[in-house]
């Protein structure tokens, strides 16, 4: 699946970045292994990105109780999500597919079924653009 939607052309795709918790533990992973959060990372870090999305990692998401976490977000004009539960282990290509049909689109709503199944079950929040439409737009 991620394959496919790598391949999809992005709008505004140089604002498109997955923002990933590095320091975000997980229920029963050792607290001295290393942290989920920053495998994710790590995978992303070496996936091959759609195009125009960028990754970059930050210390705290403040989403500590569904660690692994993550922000996806793209400018002033689209909608922001926060998704948490992640598993660097089962979750990257999901990821990947999700950021591609999200840097697709011009607003960052993306078909609620079209979406993969971690973007659907594991939202922790949805937030508004900045540049919110007004009813007579």
């Amino acid at each position: 699946m991620a394959e496919d939607m790598a391949d999809l052309p992005a709008q505004n795709s140089a604002e498109v970045t997955l923002t990933i918790c590095t320091t975000c533990k997980r229920e029963g992973v050792d607290p001295e292994a290393t942290r989920p959060g920053a495998i994710l990372m790590a995978a992303l870090d070496e996936a091959a990105l759609p195009a125009g999305v960028t990754v970059r990692g930050v210390e705290c998401l403040s989403a500590c109780k569904r660690g692994c976490a993550m922000v996806l977000t793209g400018g002033d004009d689209r909608w922001s999500y926060i998704y948490g539960d992640l598993d660097p282990d089962q979750h990257v290509d999901d990821i990947l597919a999700g950021a591609a049909a999200y840097a697709a689109t011009a607003d960052g709503l993306v078909p609620w079924r079209e979406r993969p199944q971690v973007f659907r079950k594991q939202s922790i929040a949805r937030i508004p653009p900045i540049k919110l439409p007004s009813k007579d737009d």
